[in-house]
């Protein structure tokens, strides 16, 4: 059923491409094949080569996938071997490359922050956040799994999770979790936004699962992490940190003591990976 869902996304944002019809494809016979290669024109995380594969095979192409997402590949390297269709190959073309581009790039910044953070901090976790693009967020979050980050809420149906402007309406942090406390499902986790290491105690102390240092420096995420632990609530909260975490100080954030560490940078600024379609054989009728 996810499959089936995923497919007719595709389609529909190929019919984005292909209107009508494809004025340039049309002058190839139908009955021409060819074979092609997705050649990596740098090195990067691979990410999303299922979902493309899955979907060239539903098309009617013969597909040999030659790395698994997650993987990591050099300048070079062949990521699938596709056979069918010329025709259908080039209308399909611009549109699996778009999206494999992205999703390795999405992968790729997160396995690099990753590896940033865990150099100070071997058990924290590097999240994604919501900042992803409409249509593709599934993508994204399978993305940022493959570069072995943590997708966070997949959406606002999953947890609670109270923000600033959330917090004007209640007027503090503690009445913010109580009242989410008392309407939340028991198999629904309540996360708190926090602009200072005293409203993180004050929001373990109201029953929060999750506490968001947000745009916190580092000395004060240290600090809101001393006061939970002086006040026995350390090992019963989730710390995470977000907002204003780059690559050049994601080090000094993990060494801080947060259990999570999520960034919006990772979806939606991350740079695509250069990706090409190859065709190396015309075979036809």
């Amino acid at each position: 059923m996810v499959e089936e869902l995923i497919y007719r996304r595709l389609l529909d944002w190929l019919a984005e491409d292909v209107p009508f019809w494809d004025a340039t494809s049309r002058l190839i016979p139908e009955g021409c094949r060819c074979r092609a290669v997705f050649l990596a024109k740098e090195r990067g995380v691979a990410a999303c080569v299922e979902e493309v594969a899955a979907f060239l095979r539903w098309l009617g192409f013969a597909v040999r996938q030659r790395v698994a997402s997650g993987e990591e590949f050099g300048e070079g390297s062949v990521l699938m071997e596709v056979e069918g269709a010329m025709r259908k190959l080039l209308q399909v073309e611009r549109l699996v490359l778009n999206l494999l581009s992205h999703a390795c790039g999405v992968a790729t910044a997160t396995r690099r922050a990753l590896e940033r953070a865990r150099r100070a901090n071997p058990r924290v976790r590097v999240a994604a956040t919501r900042k992803t693009l409409p249509g593709l967020r599934y993508f994204e979050k399978r993305a940022v799994e493959a570069g072995g980050g943590d997708p966070h809420r997949l959406s606002l149906s999953d947890m609670v999770l109270i923000k600033d402007n959330h917090l004007r309406y209640f007027g503090s942090v503690r009445a913010a979790v109580e009242a989410a406390r008392r309407a939340a499902s028991f198999a629904v986790k309540v996360e708190v936004e926090v602009s200072s290491p005293e409203e993180a105690l004050e929001a373990a102390l109201a029953g929060a699962d999750v506490v968001m240092l947000d745009n916190l420096t580092p000395e004060q995420v240290r600090r809101a992490v001393e006061l939970l632990e002086r006040a026995g609530l350390r090992e019963r909260v989730v710390v995470e940190v977000s907002g204003g975490v780059t690559l050049d100080n994601i080090e000094e954030y993990a060494r801080a003591g947060p259990d999570v560490i999520s960034m919006g940078w990772i979806t939606h600024s991350a740079k695509a990976v250069d990706i090409s379609l190859e065709v190396v054989e015309v075979i036809k009728p």
